[in-house]
């Protein structure tokens, strides 16, 4: 089987061709480093399969960061029959200079022209003919979005492969000539591959091609020594990028056809539109916006705020089987009926087993187990899969049409003063998503310091697993006080979650994880409608993933919690009304007062270990918190609601009526489990990622304390607003004093040894 790699610039387009080709569901992201390590897939409509390699996105192949140094030595060791370069016929000059490298190589090459539908859609043109001419190697013209010009592509590159190709350099300068050509000569005596790419980086002075080949490399440097260039000097690496450049802008530029109207303005409409998403001042508030917009379309019951406006019972559907469904007072968004129609199918299923299984005259034990067990603890996730979908999509629309690579760059420009660069931000947001390709995206920061410190604030990013707990509570919250609406309130806790990882990043970065911040250098694409089939794509994965996780871990969960809630601990079988006396309430009893000054503990009397439970449940998995509240509630439920069916958000109103916990305590208990120690998943890709077992140690200790802190903080404040003046003094003691260590003026004794 052959093998194609993948090589190009960041955004240019490469993991959409990726997946195109293969059908694979890698995600596409429109941000640098979102492919940290390779991805393969299969193309099968050449001759024979061709195994496709999809390589970082990188600029050149100098080794300045981890995306440079995994290309170049895959090209170089791995030796792939053809190397595809995906070029942004957008930004044709740019993208070429990757190319200049790329050809010094002795592998066949073949020059994708991606987004030609942009180029062409603009009234813009590429000369592929003069293009070719000038590289020296097919030049294909592709819209990777599009799907149009790939089996073309490919079958050029599989011819390709049939003719084996030298390595050729577009420098021409006689400064450096002489001194290139005798040492790929130098090369070649010693039978070393790839001779002229290796030449001209020990030219450069490559790190890597030095400590490679030290006796080349020594009589380079003699040379290199005695001879200096007018305009550089002894900078041969800036002079050899200069060629480069000279090269492109003299014999690739003019295979740009533009159009004439185009000729008088250079604002493109990406451009027009940036100068307001990314202004200075307006930037920040617009993302704010679009992420409320977000969160409004998801969990509104009143939907564009017009339900005052609405006669009463306009949509109420009452007395049917879809009362409330479609609204009660005001229009629900479309995740919250999605959320509603699913609710409704699945008590209807829990009813109908319940039915069968009191008709049948099963013992009241596997009645328990089965209905208020498995299928309460496992409905009381999954109704909330269509409003974690919806959500995924919208976030997933907004990183794939360019604009969460803006909200990187204005981020950026605001923290760097802080000792922290965008480039950290890009997997925080990714977080939103999943917590485990967030961290494995670290790998892309080149301060060791600054990616330990943003490893730990990931989790802070609310993936979907958590999700079912801020709907839920937020739901509980609104039917059971009457308190604003469930968007606004889940929004507020997205937004606390951001906030303190923010800041968490930057008092990490001015105490414990100083370090220099490294240049930022990001190219914001162009916007565009992301692919349908990469969106629907990106919804498969997810649902698998979750449902793959309830059916499993959560499944496994909810079995376990219903045993040890119906047995005392002489092992003898419990009913309902008796759970205060189970396994799990004398655990749950042990784990109560840890949890007093932040709302949930003791305070709550006879069923406040609930709370307790469930957020000690959700370090294996988050989705259990919710699902432990399902399988509980029936219990409970039992000394106060007969007959009822508790799932999602009815389970938290339950537990709400039973123990009398506070509303501040319920903010509490979300903040707690949004940044307490993330799932087991997550916890094991931290302890991979980090560097050593003492920082592994030291992250899960700032997960506990810092949940620990700021839960407190939230019920302390909400029950008595006069603390919030004790906390912000003993927030200014301490930040008072990290200046004035940092300003060196404070004096620490030493203890004499």
């Amino acid at each position: 089987m052959k093998n194609f790699a993948l090589a190009g610039n960041p955004n240019c387009g490469k993991t959409t061709l990726f997946n195109s080709l293969t059908g694979s569901t890698a995600h596409v992201g429109n941000w640098p480093g979102v492919t940290v390590d390779k991805r393969e897939g299969i193309y099968k409509k050449c001759e024979q399969p061709v195994n496709i390699v999809d390589l970082p996105g990188i600029y050149s192949l100098s080794p300045y960061t981890p995306e440079e140094v995994i290309s170049r030595n895959y090209i170089l060791k791995e030796k792939p029959d053809c190397v595809i370069n995906i070029v942004d016929a957008t930004n044709l000059e740019r993208n070429l200079y990757l190319t200049t490298q790329l050809l010094e190589m002795d592998v066949p090459v073949v020059v994708a022209l991606n987004m030609m539908d942009v180029v062409n859609k603009e009234g813009n043109d590429v000369d592929a003919e003069k293009l070719e001419l000038a590289l020296g190697v097919p030049v294909i013209k592709v819209s990777a979005l599009k799907g149009s010009g790939l089996k073309e592509l490919m079958n050029r590159a599989y011819v390709e492969t049939e003719n084996p190709r030298k390595g050729r350099s577009v420098i021409s300068d006689k400064t450096v000539d002489k001194i290139i050509d005798s040492c790929r000569k130098d090369l070649e005596a010693k039978n070393i591959d790839n001779a002229l790419f290796y030449a001209l980086k020990l030219v450069e002075a490559d790190e890597l091609a030095v400590n490679t080949y030290p006796e080349v490399a020594e009589k380079v440097k003699k040379y290199t020594d005695k001879t200096e260039d007018e305009t550089f000097g002894k900078d041969f690496e800036a002079l050899i990028a200069d060629a480069r450049y000279k090269f492109i802008s003299s014999e690739c530029s003019s295979a740009f056809i533009q159009h004439e109207k185009n000729k008088k303005t250079n604002m493109s409409k990406s451009d027009k539109a940036d100068k307001v998403l990314t202004n200075r001042i307006l930037g920040i508030p617009i993302f704010l916006i679009i992420l409320f917009a977000v969160f409004h379309l998801t969990f509104s019951e009143n939907f564009l705020f017009i339900g005052a406006l609405l006669p009463e019972g306009w949509v109420s559907c009452a007395g049917t089987a879809f009362e409330g469904v479609f609204g009660d007072g005001g229009i629900n968004s479309p995740g919250v009926i999605l959320f509603n129609l699913l609710d409704l199918t699945t008590s209807s299923i829990s009813d109908a087993v319940a039915s069968a299984m009191e008709t049948s005259g099963a013992s009241a034990w596997a009645s328990g187990l089965l209905v208020d067990g498995i299928l309460g603890g496992l409905f009381a996730i999954l109704s909330f899969l269509p409003q974690i979908l919806l959500l995924f999509l919208f976030f997933s629309i907004l990183e794939d049409s360019g604009y969460m690579a803006r909200v990187a760059f204005i981020l950026d420009r605001i923290f760097r003063r802080f000792g922290l660069s965008g480039r950290a931000f890009m997997p925080m947001i990714m977080g939103f998503g999943c917590s485990v390709p967030a961290m494995v995206n670290t790998r892309t920061l080149a301060d060791e310091k600054e990616r330990i410190a943003t490893i730990r604030v990931i989790p802070f990013f609310s993936c979907g697993a958590k999700l079912p707990i801020l709907t839920a509570i937020a739901g509980g919250i609104v039917m059971q006080f009457g308190i604003g609406n469930a968007d606004v309130i889940t929004y507020l806790m997205y937004l606390l979650g951001i906030v303190v990882a923010i800041a968490a990043v930057l008092l990490m970065r001015a105490t414990t994880m100083k370090g220099e911040v490294p240049p930022f250098i990001m190219e914001l694409p162009a916007y565009h409608l992301p692919q349908f089939k990469s969106l629907m794509l990106h919804m498969w994965d997810k649902v698998k993933h979750f449902v793959k996780k309830a059916f499993t871990i959560i499944l496994a969960s909810t079995i376990v919690i219903w045993f040890i809630s119906h047995f005392s601990w002489s092992w003898g079988y419990l009913p309902d009304e008796n759970i205060d006396s189970s396994i799990l309430a004398g655990l749950g009893q042990l784990f109560q007062p840890i949890f007093t000054p932040l709302g949930f503990g003791s305070q709550l009397g006879k069923w406040g270990w609930v709370f307790a439970v469930a957020a000690v449940t959700g370090l294996i998995a988050k989705e259990n918190v919710i699902a432990t509240f399902g399988t509980l509630a029936a219990c409970i439920t039992a000394g106060f609601v007969a007959d009822e069916s508790l799932e999602g958000i009815d389970s938290v109103v339950q537990m709400i009526s039973a123990t009398g916990i506070t509303v501040p305590a319920l903010i509490a208990f979300i903040a707690f489990n949004m940044l307490t120690i993330p799932c087991f998943a997550a916890v094991a890709t931290a302890k991979a990622e980090l560097p050593g077992k003492k920082s592994f140690n030291m992250t899960i200790l700032f997960w506990v304390v810092t949940s620990y802190l700021v839960s407190a903080m939230v019920y302390t404040i909400g029950s008595w607003w006069w603390t919030l003046f004790i906390w912000l003094a003993v927030w200014a003691t301490a930040i008072t004093l990290i200046v004035l260590n940092n300003l060196g003026k404070l004096k620490i004794p030493s203890r004499k040894k």
